[in-house]
């Protein structure tokens, strides 16, 4: 196997450096190979030639998460937290529409009865509807 030039291995060390610390700057942070190639600036062979960056990656990656995947499963987690506030908020407020049309309801029949027990009658502009059999005799 070929190996690369001190100039590109210093670049995908440099790479390396950047996305173990968190600091990278053309990618989105996560350790992954591909992150480190398009981190150096290098095709995807020229990183795979560098055997001993690649085993030194290798060493230090190992199984850890990345830092932006535990930052997204911290914010998978807010959304969640947030979603279930969300759905108590919505239930709470229904009871309220509840209550309140509940509420609407007795006053307009209390107001309806201390109308009546002062013998006043609504006055208001009542249209009958003639039956539909009536008017069709006609």
């Amino acid at each position: 196997m070929t190996t690369v030039s001190p100039a590109t291995e210093k670049k995908l060390r440099d790479a390396m450096e950047r996305l173990l610390a968190g600091k990278s700057k053309r990618t989105d942070g996560r350790l992954t190979k591909a992150n480190l190639h398009i981190e150096a600036g290098v095709s995807r062979a020229t990183m795979n030639r560098a055997t001993e960056v690649i085993a030194d990656w290798n060493a230090s990656v190992g199984t850890e998460p990345a830092p932006r995947d535990a930052e997204l499963a911290g914010l998978q987690a807010t959304v969640t937290e947030l979603k279930k506030c969300i759905a108590r908020l919505r239930e709470h407020n229904s009871h309220l529409e509840r209550r309140n049309r509940a509420a609407v309801t007795v006053i307009a029949e209390l107001n309806a009865q201390l109308q009546a027990s002062r013998g006043e009658t609504p006055i208001g502009t009542v249209t009958p509807i003639r039956d539909r059999a009536a008017r069709r005799r006609r």
